[in-house]
């Protein structure tokens, strides 16, 4: 799987959320191997995307389609200055991927010092945590080249999320996590509150 990051500040989401939309039912209905994407805005109004597609490949034909590019142009109008693209060859689903009926998913950020570390660790059963947080309805990891991660973990609601992260963990999973977050540098947590979701078979 591959996953590509999008993020920006936006002074139109509205617009941004129509024209989302429209791809999905228009252009995505032709997009070989898009499987879908995870969206939202942060309260201080940055966009970010979470598009996956089965391969590198197949997301770059899409991107070199004339009718990619001028959807992109209309889509470039809703933000404020830059945008900043992850491409993430190295990309992954955990307790199956989460789910289009999730409330609220948080975005995290950061860089691992030893990525395949991180990777064997997110892929090992994680019945433990599926006990311990099942509110937690699945996630994706995308890692660049450089090591700069994006995890989207998708939540049944805010308020579960909010009153089961206070609940202690067994001490064998919280110290493995607590490892395995030792690693990761400049961390940082986007929060989508009113998260929405595109999906390829419309689940």
């Amino acid at each position: 799987m591959f996953i590509q990051v999008i993020q920006g500040r936006c002074h139109d989401a509205d617009r941004m959320r129509a024209l989302g939309d429209e791809w999905a039912d228009t252009l995505g209905r032709t997009a070989e191997g898009w499987l879908g994407g995870t969206y939202g805005m942060t309260d201080d109004d940055q966009f970010v995307a979470v598009v996956r597609f089965e391969s590198k490949e197949l997301a770059n034909r899409n991107a070199e389609r004339p009718e990619q590019g001028e959807w992109w142009q209309k889509m470039a109008a809703c933000f404020d200055g830059d945008v900043t693209f992850h491409d993430c060859d190295d990309a992954m689903m955990f307790l199956g991927g989460g789910s289009d009926e999730a409330g609220f998913v948080q975005v995290i950020q950061g860089r691992l010092k030893d990525p395949q570390r991180f990777r064997t660790f997110m892929s090992q059963p994680m019945d433990a945590l599926r006990d311990a947080r099942p509110e937690i309805l699945g996630g994706t990891i995308g890692i660049d080249a450089d090591g700069t991660f994006t995890e989207t973990v998708a939540f049944r609601s805010e308020a579960e999320a909010r009153q089961n992260e206070q609940n202690a963990m067994p001490d064998d999973l919280r110290e493995a996590f607590e490892a395995e977050m030792a690693q990761v540098q400049d961390m940082a947590y986007l929060d989508l509150h009113h998260p929405w979701f595109t999906s390829a078979r419309g689940a």
